[in-house]
């Protein structure tokens, strides 16, 4: 078994779970396009290339971060497992939460997401934009360049950065930051957070079934179903997060805003199936305003 992907910490980590769960398999890093630092556009830039190799022959899957993978797939492959997701949630790290940072705090993010909703909470905040790998942001962040920045829970959690009780995370060089979970009523996780993504030909799944997980890939479909039906690209503020209530039911979340913080819509509602439940909720969205913001968002990009 040959797995392909990315050759960053974070990309490795999530691919060596893979293997472990398989019970062994070769990695083979594919640099992508965003890898080499191809300006934002289409989503494509982080997984054109490991789907190529699927395609050729020289990788039997794929594994992705699922928040990375556009809604269509490259013509003649699949999802063909979703393993047991993380926690889908933001961490702001360098305060325990919004309300311990002074006015004007330097908060940094990578996300039009995140900075539309953190806008939309606090707007005496300074939120700037960030690149970089975790590690990078990390140990920028130890150096003072900001505040506090915005990660996603899974990601420090791969990494082994998260310290509990009370909750920290490691930085660089021995140091630590204090941190919160940002609620994911209000910050609405990205379409896929916490979840990966595991890729293959189309008839070769049964090669990777095992390590599926129905409830995670179910959830993961609601939230690739708002995303598709409410168009939005890797230009509009958009975040979807489907769970299970206290009473069994799944519960789909879902966010558009602009960018400054100025507009949004939220919605949420419950159902059974998967696709179904994610089309309802983007269209009471797009009905109540969502495809005028969406388009402000696009103009703005």
């Amino acid at each position: 078994m040959r797995i392909g992907t990315r050759g960053s910490a974070l990309a490795l980590a999530q691919a060596q779970s893979v293997a472990d769960a398989l019970g062994g398999a070769e990695l083979v890093e594919i640099a992508t396009a965003g890898d080499r630092g191809a300006p934002g556009g289409d989503k494509s830039r982080w997984v054109a290339e490991l789907e190529r190799a699927l395609l050729d022959g020289e990788v039997n899957v794929a594994v992705h971060s699922a928040k990375d993978v556009p809604g269509e797939l490259a013509p003649g492959l699949t999802i063909a497992a979703v393993p047991p997701r993380a926690d889908a949630r933001d961490v702001l790290v360098g305060a325990g939460s919004l309300d311990a940072l002074p006015p004007g705090a330097r908060v940094g993010t990578s996300s039009l997401r995140r900075a539309a909703q953190l806008r939309a909470v606090r707007d005496d905040l300074e939120v700037v934009s960030m690149r970089g790998n975790v590690d990078t942001r990390l140990r920028k962040l130890a150096e003072g360049e900001w505040d506090a920045i915005v990660l996603a829970a899974a990601g420090l959690q791969r990494l082994g950065r998260v310290v509990e009780s009370p909750l920290r995370v490691r930085l660089a060089e021995g140091r630590e930051a204090p941190a919160g979970v940002l609620d994911p009523g209000v910050f609405v996780p990205a379409p896929g957070q916490g979840a990966l993504l595991v890729e293959s030909r189309a008839g070769d799944e049964s090669r990777v079934s095992e390590i599926d997980d129905a409830e995670a890939h179910a959830l993961v479909r609601a939230e690739r179903a708002a995303t598709a039906a409410l168009g939005a690209t890797c230009h509009t503020p958009v975040g979807a997060h489907a769970a299970r209530d206290g009473g069994g039911a799944m519960t789909l979340t879902a966010f558009a805003g602009l960018p400054d913080g100025s507009a949004w819509i939220r919605d949420a509602r419950s159902g059974d199936d998967p696709e179904r439940l994610g089309r309802e909720v983007a269209e009471r969205m797009l009905a109540a305003g969502a495809a005028e913001i969406l388009r402000q968002a696009e103009a703005v990009a």
